[in-house]
């Protein structure tokens, strides 16, 4: 019987498992080992870590939690039942006082060719993650709606270039005012793809037959949680419909919590990680007041 089984093994999970190791709990963190940024070269804005590739930095968390006497499975949940029964692909049952769910979402990337091919490399999503890398490049926004305009605007504060295509959307005469108080041009029109040379991007095609010359793109992809052993378990789901959890990651579900990516898509590298710590401290001190 294990105090806790942790379903994902990235940041959010490992950082969990650390800090129940070192409380003594008997943990299992199981892993798919499909990490969301696989695709990426580096790690950014987690302090200490900066720069780091994605699987170096699982490598360095595994080292550290097993270290406390966590046990670390490469396999796939398949289903829970509140007990806590948790079936694995290879036909293991795990048995367990609580559950916490780390399982993170995956990025369902615009159907444009090229994006998936220079996904991570030159075709990034957030600014905050990537922008640094981009700076001074000629930067292009391939989003429609507010949600591009803003991240055009956001990228202006990176790059001196930067060209919005937002399709078949109309920015309003507020967000017309703000692209252009800062230069950023809008190219209006169907994207076709992006111009791909040698494995490298070199611009983004219009339907028109024109290339506008970009060297990096942004686009916004569909968030979607890795959520289905949550719902499965009868899991409250909020208006946008995310499982619901509490600031310590507790769901409706006696017994069980979530952290991370999987309720929070917002949630970067090291706040993913943070809400880990924060539901292990949580889950830690219920257990405790349980025995």
């Amino acid at each position: 019987m294990y105090d806790v089984v942790i379903v994902g093994g990235g940041p959010t999970g490992l950082s969990a498992a650390l800090v129940l190791g070192r409380a003594r709990r008997k943990v299992v963190v199981v892993d798919s080992g499909e990490p969301r940024n696989a695709a990426a070269h580096e790690s950014h804005g987690f302090l200490t870590r900066d720069g780091v590739p994605p699987g170096e930095l699982l490598r360095l968390g595994r080292a550290e939690v097993t270290g406390y006497g966590v046990e670390i499975l490469s396999d796939r949940v398949v289903s829970a039942v509140p007990g806590f029964a948790v079936t694995l692909e290879s036909g293991t049952v795990l048995r367990a006082r609580k559950l916490l769910v780390t399982a993170g979402i995956r990025d369902e990337l615009p159907d444009l060719p090229g994006v998936a091919e220079l996904w991570g490399d030159q075709v990034h999503f957030c600014p905050y993650c990537h922008g640094y890398e981009v700076r001074d490049d000629r930067v292009g926004v391939v989003a429609d709606g507010p949600m591009g305009v803003m991240k055009a605007v956001m990228l202006r504060e990176w790059a001196p270039d930067v060209v919005l295509f937002p399709g078949d959307y109309t920015p309003t005469a507020d967000e017309a005012a703000q692209l252009a108080k800062r230069g950023i041009a809008v190219e209006a029109g169907k994207v076709t793809g992006l111009a791909v040379t040698d494995g490298r991007l070199t611009g983004v095609d219009l339907a028109d037959g024109r290339t506008v010359e970009r060297s990096a793109v942004f686009v916004n992809p569909v968030f979607v949680p890795r959520d289905t052993l949550l719902r499965d378990l009868g899991c409250d789901l909020d208006d946008q419909g995310w499982v619901k959890a509490d600031s310590a990651g507790r769901t409706s579900v006696e017994g069980v919590w979530a952290a991370g990516n999987v309720v929070d898509p917002r949630a970067q590298l090291i706040s993913s990680a943070g809400a880990g710590a924060t539901a292990a401290v949580q889950i830690n001190h219920d257990l405790i007041f349980e025995a």
